[in-house]
């Protein structure tokens, strides 16, 4: 399919699954208000307006998905929009500061509000997760294993999006590794690659009912493919992993072989209880439980599940056995709190996968659209006039929007913060995609 082909479906150039490809598709998923307000607008004629898209919380922009859609309907439709986008893809927002205007007729914009925002909440807050999971744990590889959480293709389409948004300021921000791969071929193209990323689930070591077995059947089924072995499904995470790693000595020797621990938590990893983990953190971290912990973090380090005992545990006794080469991965509720914990543990992790960068609270992902003008002339609803504001300049080599926002979080995202100006691209971290940082008309 050809770009202009792919503008003309309303499909999204990077996937398609976007939900809006045709106009009756767009009646039937918009709010029925706004429908009406369409059919108001045609009887009494049409104007120029111009939208502010904002969200009430701080996020990193993640706009590229709803900005191609928006180009497609207006080609589709015959119509020209002006999309100022005010903060590139990968820059921090503030609370209440738009992301992007848009201007264009009345008529054709009525009824694109409810996907727009669809396309823009969620994505941006999920960004804001995976960016703050690869910034605590910089020296880790991710992998978006998001798809399985996810309600449809669309929402899949949107999270990997985000990730990849996420994890590429993470990069430019401290050089983090970052998200390298995920878990489906229909997005892997985010993390440039052709294939999602994956070996074994639960599933096949069931099937062989034996852990060396299964990462036999795998080996001998993929045989080019690095080994990446699960290892709680039995219960016996430590004797499994020295037994994987008898058997496959060489991988276990070039750094081929993965153990993956992913043990529940209704239960301790073998050889560990309380007592046990505290010990363990103790020779190897000492100062991740000699300071005040919340419960959350006393359970993240020293509790059931994938805790960092449990890593530092398996660590320790790979590298006991003569294999210090095994590389350790990580699943299970890897989101923003665990991986800050893990990093006070320094806990020896080489790849997590996670799809815990989802929105935890979905009505944080709320997006909000209010228009600011009609035919050029200035106008909001009474509580939205920051809308209207500019702000104020900022000394050289600022980056106002992540000081206003770290501000906004500070007080509990609370209060309105000055919204950018129409067509201005705030400063980026780094140079910004041309596609993006620029007025679209």
């Amino acid at each position: 399919m050809s770009e202009r082909e792919t503008h003309e479906s309303g499909e999204s150039r990077q996937g398609g699954a976007l939900t809006g490809r045709d106009d009756a598709e767009v009646r039937r998923w918009t709010d029925a208000y706004f429908n009406r307000t369409k059919a108001a607008i045609e009887k009494f004629g049409d104007c120029q307006v111009t939208y502010a898209v904002f969200m009430r919380r701080p996020v990193v922009s993640a706009p590229r998905l709803a900005i191609e859609w928006l180009e497609a309907t207006a080609m589709r439709r015959g119509a020209a929009f002006q999309i100022d986008l005010n903060y590139a893809e990968g820059r921090w927002v503030g609370a209440g500061e738009p992301i992007m205007y848009v201007t264009g007729s009345f008529l054709h914009l009525v009824d694109l509000e409810t996907l727009l925002l669809q396309k823009i909440g969620p994505a941006s807050v999920a960004a804001y997760n995976a960016f703050t999971m690869c910034q605590e744990l910089p020296k880790v590889a991710f992998l978006a294993m998001d798809a399985r959480h996810c309600a449809g293709a669309e929402m899949a389409e949107l999270m990997a999006y985000a990730a990849s948004v996420g994890s590429g300021r993470a990069k430019r921000k401290s050089g983090a590794v970052g998200f390298v791969g995920n878990a489906t071929d229909a997005t892997a193209h985010y993390f440039g690659r052709e294939r999602g990323l994956g070996t074994m689930p639960h599933a096949l070591i069931g099937y062989a009912n034996s852990t060396v077995r299964a990462a036999e059947m795998f080996h001998e089924a993929h045989p080019d493919a690095n080994l990446v072995v699960l290892v709680d499904y039995f219960g016996r995470e430590i004797s499994d992993s020295l037994a994987v790693a008898e058997r496959f000595p060489e991988l276990a020797a070039e750094g081929q072989l993965s153990i993956r621990l992913d043990t529940p938590g209704g239960r301790f990893c073998e050889g560990l209880d309380p007592a046990a983990s505290y010990a363990v953190l103790d020779r190897n971290a000492p100062r991740a439980i000699r300071g005040y912990r919340t419960e959350n973090e006393l359970r993240h380090l020293i509790g059931p599940g994938v805790s960092a005992a449990a890593i530092w545990h398996l660590r320790e006794k790979l590298d006991a056995a003569g294999f210090p080469q095994v590389k350790i991965v990580v699943s299970s509720g890897f989101g923003p709190e665990k991986c800050k914990t893990m990093a006070l543990a320094d806990a020896p992790i080489d790849v997590i996968g996670s799809g815990s960068y989802l929105p935890d609270r979905w009505s944080e992902t709320y997006a909000t659209a209010d228009i600011v003008a009609y035919d050029g002339e200035p106008r909001v609803k009474v509580g939205r006039e920051f809308l209207l504001q500019r702000p104020h300049d900022e000394e050289a080599g600022e980056d106002p929007s992540e000081r206003r926002a770290r501000a906004a979080i500070g007080a509990g995202y609370g209060g309105a913060v000055a919204a950018g100006s129409p067509g201005r691209t705030a400063g980026s971290d780094a140079p910004p995609d041309p596609a993006l940082g620029r007025s679209r008309r």
